[in-house]
């Protein structure tokens, strides 16, 4: 008879398929550092040991990840992780080969982000795994008043920098709202979902009592980020608003009023707002002022077009021509040295985390932690698209970058604190806790099984049936 095997060991063994797509992840990244140390030496620099200091600090963080989910008995998604893993790691390689690390300067802030995402990513998913993320949905109106207290802390103390407001040191600290104001809308909605499902007999007016704090957040928040001149922000929160409505509350005038509104809302934006007419104009004819407010976008789709299919070799490209290419336009480098494969290898493991995020959200046992789930990836695929859109000329610039790749610090820790949030929505129990309660369950039947059988058997009392508890319903609409 095989003795059981310790939890520990049990969770080793089970994330052995994670091990291996870190594992992979890191060769690639590696083989990709290979390359750009051969551009350095080939420019007439020579390598130092220092050269290998973000890859180091990008293996210690994958080894870290997968160790802090084994010891702590994770016994989520396993996907997800990796991909997300890979993704940053072709992030800090195009950072490495922007000049984002300082070779001089070993203790630069730049070089702790990615240990400082991923040490956020696993607190949140460690620290509020097994359903304690349901407390979040205690602090409703918390979240209200820190988004818009951050916003207001930003106008007051910031400085203007090509049309947008920014905080100390160009500092973004409204990159959090990314996070708080899902908070608030899955709070509010998993409150007072069937209130707000209530149109009336009709179902033509929606239920303005219940609405009413709802609109005069988004009012006073739209209007502050306006004031901000930060669109970008207005409409990825704009579409998150109206996902979580409409899933919450499967009522399609949701979004038919929210598309009113966006129309009249962008209205606005161009009629008022000289700095949303210039993004239209440079987007609809960018050879219109290609020596000046079109001058981002012609360079970065010249470099894009340059890489063609299999790119010009890392190291190889021009990307220092493209304003702002570390932050903005760094899909536009990936396509010019890259290619049209390493832009389709990015889209590809974007699309991967996206999947297994949404299957993570579909999985929550808690209405809250769906509605947070979906809230939390619609926030992250809003802003995928409206960058990789932005730099293929698909949809105007919004000044939104590349979740997890591009040079950004509030924005690379943001979107680690949402994916940590959304592992923790597993909420199976530990291991050693499981296979217990299931030894227990299975002891009456084998008891059962082995108990004698016949006319001369023992007179039994049957057993009362137990009593069947209700099921937590959660939101189907995902």
């Amino acid at each position: 008879m095989s003795l059981p095997l310790h939890p520990l060991q049990a969770t080793w063994d089970l994330r052995r398929p994670e091990r291996r797509l870190l594992l992979w992840c890191l060769l690639c990244i590696s083989l990709g550092f290979v390359m750009g140390l051969g551009a350095i030496r080939g420019g007439g620099r020579a390598v130092a040991g220092v050269d290998l200091l973000p890859l180091l600090i990008y293996a210690g963080s994958l080894a870290s990840l997968h160790l802090t989910l084994v010891l702590s008995h994770y016994r989520g998604d396993q996907v997800l992780p990796g991909a997300v893993a890979f993704l940053a790691g072709f992030g800090v390689l195009s950072q490495y080969r922007m000049g984002a690390f300082d070779p001089a300067d070993p203790l630069a802030l730049s070089h702790f982000l990615l240990p400082a995402g991923f040490a956020l990513m696993l607190g949140a998913a460690v620290g509020l795994g097994h359903g304690r993320y349901r407390c979040l949905a205690k602090g409703l109106w918390v979240w209200a008043g820190l988004s818009l207290g951050l916003v207001a802390l930003v106008l007051a103390t910031g400085q203007r920098f090509r049309g947008g407001v920014y905080g100390v040191n160009f500092i973004t600290p409204t990159e959090l709202l990314k996070v708080t104001v899902p908070l608030f809308l899955a709070a509010y909605i998993d409150r007072w979902g069937e209130a707000l499902a209530d149109w009336g007999p009709h179902r033509v007016v929606p239920p303005l009592r219940v609405l009413a704090p709802l609109i005069g957040f988004w009012v006073l928040l739209c209007a502050l980020l306006l004031w901000q001149r930060d669109l970008g922000l207005v409409i990825i929160l704009g579409v998150l608003l109206l996902v979580l409505l409409y899933v919450g509350t499967r009522r399609l005038g949701y979004l038919v009023l929210g598309g009113l509104g966006a129309v009249g809302l962008s209205w606005a934006a161009l009629h008022f707002f000289l700095h949303g007419q210039r993004r239209i104009a440079s987007w609809r004819d960018p050879f219109d002022d290609p020596t000046g407010d079109s001058w981002q976008i012609l360079q970065g789709l010249s470099g894009m077009y340059a890489g063609g299919l299999w790119g010009e070799g890392f190291g190889r490209g021009n990307p220092e021509y493209t304003p702002i290419a570390e932050s903005d336009f760094i899909y536009s480098v990936i396509g010019e040295e890259w290619g049209f494969v390493g832009c389709a290898l990015v889209l590809v493991f974007f699309l991967i985390a996206f999947t297994r995020a949404l299957h993570m959200a579909r999985g929550a046992r808690a209405r809250f932690g769906a509605l947070l789930g979906l809230g939390l990836i619609t926030v992250i695929v809003t802003q995928t698209f409206l960058n990789i859109g932005g730099v293929t000329k698909f949809v105007p610039m919004t000044g939104i970058t590349l979740p997890f790749i591009s040079h950004g610090g509030s924005s690379l820790l943001t979107g680690f604190l949402a994916l940590g949030l959304v592992l923790a929505l597993h909420e199976s129990g530990p291991p050693l806790k499981r296979e217990r309660a299931q030894s227990r369950r299975n002891a009456p039947k084998a008891a059962e099984a082995d108990a004698p059988t016949g006319p001369d058997a023992p007179a039994t009392v049957p057993k009362r049936p137990p009593r069947r508890r209700k099921k937590q319903v959660v939101t189907d609409a995902l």
